[in-house]
């Protein structure tokens, strides 16, 4: 059970709520700890700001300075625990920290609206070691509209800048995040990327109706190109609004192979992203081999084991990174 993991909060969840936490060792879902016992080889982490947060104190650039300080963060923390974790930029550096014991961590943004109408951002982010970045979170930001019960809002696209910005990731390397878009922006980005996209932290709309969830059409749309939804342990995106079920979990990864195929499903487990953590039927990733149990035994072979764990995964970092 090599893991990899496209998505988690830590780096906000040790920083803003904790103020100073440690990746070694502390009290959320992720860490150095955990990941080596439940057998992380690749850790996404994203640079989360809530653009809320930033209103009266410098909107957007505020946010991607903060950012920087994330970045900052968890480049000081590989630093310190080398012989543990280091950053990975590519698949094969994945594969050479793999060879040598140690767990990779991707940095990735959730916000493209750090950006704030500036290319060259999109640019410093990929020398600083970004690989991923969602494009929007849950507001209107320069690039294009989020998801949103709202079918005014959820039907509208990328905006001008956004479709730079896509343009210019499929030049960089860089992995475009369609999870938290418009059922618009989604159509847009498919419709302008030359190389897969994934949902990082998405489930199945077909089975829990939330709208940050993917429908089956959008499933297969994503599939057809070669792109990968990763599943999202948050109760209400999984169909139970208080906890996350293994049952649950399972019945989604099992209409993610139903609708999308065994090259689809991935894992995003949005990891010190959502309260009730202590709820969880795996409250951290030490316990990841619940989870892989709990699909054996809903028959699945090794081999579909394999990729959802971590095969569609890389197949998406070898063919864009």
């Amino acid at each position: 059970m090599k893991l990899i993991d496209l998505h988690c909060d830590t780096l906000w969840k040790l920083m803003d709520l904790s103020g100073n936490g440690d990746l070694m060792k502390n009290d959320g879902c992720v860490s150095i700890e955990a990941m080596k016992k439940g057998g992380t080889m690749a850790q996404f982490f994203a640079c989360f700001t809530y653009a809320e947060d930033y209103k009266e104190t410098g909107g957007y650039d505020a946010a991607w300075q903060h950012v920087l300080e994330m970045i900052a963060y968890l480049k000081e923390q590989t630093r310190i625990y080398a012989d543990q974790i280091s950053l990975a930029t590519s698949c094969q550096e994945m594969r050479e920290n793999a060879g040598q014991g140690k767990i990779s961590a991707f940095l990735t943004v959730e916000e493209g609206g750090v950006l704030n109408g500036h290319l060259d951002r999109l640019e410093e982010l990929y020398r600083q070691g970004v690989r991923l970045m969602t494009l929007m979170w849950n507001y209107e930001n320069c690039i294009g509209h989020p998801n949103s019960r709202d079918a005014s809002v959820m039907w509208q696209g990328l905006k001008p800048f956004g479709r730079e910005v896509v343009e210019r990731m499929n030049e960089l390397g860089m992995i475009i995040d369609v999870s938290h878009a418009s059922d618009g922006v989604f159509r847009d980005v498919l419709e302008i990327s030359r190389v897969p996209v994934v949902a990082s932290h998405s489930n199945c709309r077909a089975l829990c109706s939330h709208p940050r969830n993917l429908t089956d059409d959008m499933i297969r749309a994503l599939a057809n190109t070669g792109g990968i939804a990763g599943l999202n342990f948050y109760g209400a995106f999984l169909g139970n609004e208080h906890a996350s079920k293994l049952e649950e979990m399972t019945m989604h990864v099992l209409h993610m192979l139903d609708v999308g195929g065994s090259e689809f499903p991935a894992i995003g487990t949005d990891f010190d992203g959502f309260d009730g953590i202590e709820e969880l039927d795996i409250p951290d990733a030490s316990q990841m081999e619940r989870l892989w149990e709990a699909l054996r035994k809903k028959g699945l072979s090794e081999n579909q084991l394999d990729k959802i764990w971590n095969g569609n995964a890389e197949r998406i970092c070898r063919q864009i990174l």
